[in-house]
């Protein structure tokens, strides 16, 4: 009764995952979003991500119970604020270094949104973790980017462009592709903040 009594779901679950270190972990996620950008959502399954890193299907299986769990917990994994770091000084100078590390982000990026555009339609979990790990942390440091902006006076707070730099900066990363058949590269993204977002606020 006391051995039952201690080893309570919790408990067993928690030894379950104890099984599995960080770096083991690390390489799962990293393998099912690489598949992921590869083949497609659809077409990536626990069975192949478990024989790509060599383990058994039924450890994945014992960690996160669903594909979807599974790719959900992957996205968490992988959040970071890459554009947080950013400040040069001037808002100009900011924008600039955003639209340089956005462009070397994008071919991931992209390809991950894009892999999983019909996927997270049907599945708000998705939904929700894709939004987490991708867009909402390069959104909260883009906006603070602005508001040091507002704050040295180089644009007023209640400029109208302000609300659509967002839109901007992030729409053409997902939107070149299918326009033109090429990803938004640094070059390309530093050209369209030069030739778009800095006039719309009334900068060079």
């Amino acid at each position: 009764m006391t051995s039952q009594a201690a080893d309570g779901p919790e408990t067993v679950a928690a030894s379950r995952r104890s099984k599995i270190t960080p770096e083991r972990e690390r390489e799962f996620f990293d393998a099912v979003l690489e598949q992921i950008r590869e083949c497609g959502y659809d077409a990536v399954s626990m069975e192949g991500v478990a024989a790509s890193t060599r383990c058994s299907k039924s450890t994945l299986y014992r960690q996160w119970k669903t594909k979807p769990q599974f790719v959900a917990a992957a996205l968490r994994a992988s959040r970071r604020a890459r554009l947080g770091g950013i400040d040069t000084g001037s808002l100009a100078g900011d924008l600039r270094e955003v639209a340089r590390t956005a462009g070397e982000l994008s071919g991931n990026d992209t390809r991950l949104h894009q892999a999983l555009g019909h996927a997270i339609l049907q599945d708000p979990e998705l939904q929700k973790a894709l939004r987490e790990a991708l867009v909402e942390p390069e959104l909260a440091a883009l906006r603070e980017i602005l508001r040091r902006g507002i704050e040295r006076g180089e644009v007023p707070a209640g400029h109208p462009a302000l609300e659509y730099i967002p839109a901007q900066v992030f729409g053409v990363l997902r939107v070149r592709p299918i326009l033109e058949g090429e990803y938004a590269d640094p070059d390309y993204l530093v050209r369209f903040v030069d030739a778009a977002v800095l006039p719309a606020l009334g900068l060079t």
